[in-house]
């Protein structure tokens, strides 16, 4: 099902995560962004090209980028209503009294469905350092390209751009993400896939530059994803760890999240802060890495999640060295078993 993509704008950071896990649990609408003032929420409407924004009109002095603005305050008052009815506001609204008003109409603003759907799209992010969030989404796509399945990989870890170096990808000469910038106002299918550096095993990835690009933003992003699901039969996201507009766009875009962690008590209440952070709900998906004899097992990943593990890697000590040298674990052994059967898993329907 398709939903509303948000901006939130609010001065009161508690107000403003009720109102994000509000909407996110609706299943109706999902924040792809969240701003404090005025300079931030203008940023992110021109950035992330939200179906609408939910602000309060302290925030706005004109239309946000022809966005449809549905105003919200915490105490009704009548300067309020009137700059809302200047703006051209769809709506006026008081958290938390007509939250389910508000619920309703940002539903009803979200932008028709495209006819083609395109290829599912898998986010894997992790919610602490060391975790293995690389390893598992390197992994995946190579797993689905030898299923014969066309498969990009896309890094949205635009500064470290560590799915390059865990694969051995050329320093030079390549395009990477930053080629991006030179498309507006979208990436046809074709000049995507010309983007891609094409791995040994098959699949193609677009590689993170490495440095900071200041106009490679989420807008950027959110147009190669989309024009890859064109291009592609199954795409696969490498989240940055910090949860800003980067790796809010490919949340918003994808459908499992996989949340990667370790049998550690550190590792979940780390999962845990994301979960609730991003509001992903039932999208997530969690995935078990390095995992070793330990007080926490994977049978605690039921209670602590409310939901199973859909994969349990085994720790390997050859890892680390293969990711030193650019290369990838092979499909036999009992961790390449693994991560096969969740790709098989994740691949159910796709041709």
């Amino acid at each position: 099902m398709e939903v509303a993509r948000i901006v939130l704008g609010l001065e009161e950071h508690d107000v403003a995560e009720e109102v994000m896990h509000f909407l996110d649990r609706t299943g109706r609408a999902r924040v792809v962004a969240t701003a404090l003032d005025e300079q931030q929420l203008a940023e992110a409407v021109r950035q992330l090209e939200p179906d609408a924004v939910v602000a309060q009109t302290g925030l706005i002095r004109s239309p946000l980028d022809g966005r449809p603005l549905l105003a919200l305050e915490t105490a009704e008052s009548v300067r309020s209503l009137r700059t809302a009815i200047r703006l051209g506001a769809a709506g006026y609204y008081v958290w938390p009294r007509e939250r389910e008003a508000l619920a309703a109409a940002a539903a009803r603003l979200r932008r028709p469905a495209e006819t083609e759907a395109g290829a599912p799209v898998v986010a894997v992010v992790g919610a602490s350092g060391g975790v293995g969030a690389t390893f598992v989404a390197t992994h995946l796509a190579a797993m689905a390209a030898r299923r014969g399945v066309e498969t990009a990989l896309v890094d949205l870890d635009v500064l470290f751009a560590g799915a390059g170096a865990a694969l051995g990808a050329p320093m030079a000469e390549v395009p990477t993400a930053a080629d991006l910038v030179g498309f507006e106002p979208e990436v046809s299918p074709e000049a995507a896939r010309a983007l891609l550096w094409r791995h040994p095993e098959g699949f193609g990835v677009l590689l993170a530059p490495g440095r900071i690009e200041p106009d490679l933003g989420p807008a950027a992003f959110g147009r190669a994803i989309a024009a890859l699901r064109r291009a592609a039969s199954f795409v696969v996201l490498h989240l940055p760890r910090e949860l800003g507009p980067l790796a809010r766009v490919g949340l918003a875009a994808a459908e499992p999240v996989l949340v990667v962690v370790r049998l550690d008590v550190g590792s979940f209440r780390d999962a845990r802060r994301l979960l609730e952070a991003t509001g992903v709900g039932e999208r997530a998906r969690i995935v078990v890495n390095r995992a070793v004899r330990a007080e926490v097992t994977p049978a605690d990943v039921e209670r602590v999640f409310g939901r199973p593990p859909i994969a349990v890697l085994p720790a390997d000590r050859r890892v680390p060295g293969l990711q030193d040298r650019g290369a990838l674990l092979p499909r036999r052994g009992r961790i390449g078993r693994e991560l096969d059967r969740l790709a098989r898993a994740l691949l159910e329907g796709v041709s």
